[in-house]
């Protein structure tokens, strides 16, 4: 199934902005209506400049004006009446993408609600993502970052979280500011050359999720969810609690549920839950029947929540990235987290809790989000863990006894050597991962193959359960797959 270009800005809008980061990019809808709003700059122009700007549509020839036939005579068979021909204009046709570099973009969300008086603070990032999209293999790439990761920010000051550089810029005067010196810092620390970014805070995520959905985006929680000190519309704290199971929820309340970090996983489980997000915002928007449901209220929208943003891209570069990423497929469209499995953790002499990166393990992420390995035949894949010769262990990290034992007899019965089993330290019931300690990702790749287990669950090991080879982290959904089903 293909995604059409604005309902993929869409669902990077509801992602990011659920953290505080992407409800700008929501505004590629507006390309249905507009062409180029001018040159780009911080500021972009209101949405009534715009509008006035555009030139009138030349109107479609008038069709010949035709006498309707008389009434056929007793025994005549009356004339068919032709078909008025209906005309059509593609607003898209004149917008294409003719670089075949690949664009990246970095999406910056601050912690500020417009209606606080806050205009003296440096805001920090709550979220900071890349996306990259790659106009020759038609492909699209997401990678989130996580806002205690320690690095070095090239100011001229000392190291500090990743989520500090924003403020950094703003309050020293980095040229180009905040975004600016954010930009130079992914650059200069993961090496990812950035040249664009959008800059927003929350207000406008929850009122596009309130007019796009009025009765609310259905979202599957999975675990309970009990945070007593969620920050509040100021800068205070309220409770928010989420029951496992499905329900509905509005603008504010999706943001919530993207946005909190109360449980085991924190910032990490957080990025994961703004995936799910994501394709339940996709799932609702397609159900009501698309962008014309959008378009006559983008004027007003665009209007009310011009101030809630920044960025360095110009409106018709937004239209023009909106009609390349339509003829994205969304299983072309690829998403990763630098999470626990990238990391170590960390106390400053301070006394802050911080991330340290895994630049090696960081890189090999970055390559299989950016640059998707192409399918390769379970066969290929096989001679090439033969080649590897990894030693296979199985751990249980579920309350199902005798798990890992059946992992283990069912790979025995593919023809594969299990040199190790036992369990997790601490099972948690989590899906079923394949994990490589060492350079044995095609035999990690082959495993996860012939589980019928996505290319996502293959993870580089970090957590110390094996030296070195490969780690089958069995869970419950390994069940149906050990008996057949």
């Amino acid at each position: 199934m293909r995604i059409p270009g604005w309902l993929f800005i869409l669902g990077v809008v509801g992602l990011v902005a659920f953290t505080g980061v992407c409800s700008v990019v929501t505004f590629a809808t507006a390309r249905q209506l507009a062409i180029d709003a001018g040159s780009a700059g911080i500021e972009v122009a209101s949405f009534s400049d715009f509008f006035r700007a555009q030139p009138t549509p030349t109107p479609p020839p008038t069709a010949l004006v035709q006498t309707p036939p008389a009434a056929p005579l007793p025994g005549e068979t009356p004339l068919p009446t032709p078909d008025a021909p209906t005309p059509t204009l593609d607003l898209l046709a004149q917008y294409t993408w003719d670089d075949p570099r690949q664009v990246r973009i970095l999406l910056l969300g601050i912690d500020q609600r417009t209606g606080v008086n806050d205009d003296e603070r440096y805001f920090r990032t709550d979220t900071m993502m890349v996306v990259n999209i790659d106009p020759i293999r038609q492909k699209v790439g997401v990678l989130s970052i996580p806002r205690d990761l320690l690095v070095d920010i090239p100011d001229g000051g000392p190291p500090g979280r990743i989520n500090t550089a924003n403020s950094r810029g703003d309050s020293g005067g980095y040229p180009g500011g905040g975004p600016g010196l954010a930009m130079e810092t992914v650059r200069q620390n993961l090496g990812l050359r950035v040249d664009n970014y959008l800059l927003v805070n929350f207000d406008v995520f929850v009122r596009v999720v309130d007019l796009l959905a009025p009765n609310g985006v259905e979202i599957c929680v999975r675990e309970l969810i009990d945070d007593p000190d969620y920050p509040d519309a100021g800068y205070g704290t309220i409770p928010v609690r989420f029951e496992p199971g499905c329900q509905r929820m509005n603008g504010e309340r999706l943001l919530q549920y993207a946005r909190t970090r109360a449980t085991e996983g924190s910032d990490f489980d957080r990025a994961r839950r703004q995936q799910e997000v994501l394709k339940a915002m996709q799932q609702q928007v397609v159900s009501l029947g698309g962008v014309g449901n959008l378009i006559a209220q983008v004027p007003a929208l665009w209007d009310e929540l011009s101030g809630s943003f920044k960025t360095n891209l110009t409106m018709d570069q937004i239209i023009r990235l909106g009609a390349l990423v339509s003829e994205i497929d969304s299983g072309d469209i690829t998403t990763g987290v630098i999470d626990n499995l990238y990391v170590t953790f960390a106390t400053t002499a301070e006394g802050d809790k911080v991330l340290i990166p895994n630049y090696s393990a960081i890189r090999g992420l970055i390559s299989r989000v950016f640059n998707p390995q192409e399918e390769v035949s379970e066969g290929d894949l096989r001679a090439r863990a033969l080649a590897e010769n990894a030693a296979i262990a199985v751990f249980n990290n579920t309350d199902v006894a005798g798990l890992a034992g059946q992992t283990r007899d069912w790979l025995i019965g593919r023809g594969l050597s299990v040199a190790q089993v036992g369990n997790t330290p601490g099972p948690n019931n989590s899906p079923t991962v394949i994990r490589y300690y060492g350079g044995y990702e095609a035999t990690a790749r082959y495993l996860a193959s012939l589980m019928n287990l996505p290319i996502d669950r293959v993870q580089p090991g970090a957590d110390g359960l094996i030296a070195q080879g490969v780690a089958v982290i069995a869970g419950t959904d390994i069940q149906p797959l050990l008996s057949g089903g």
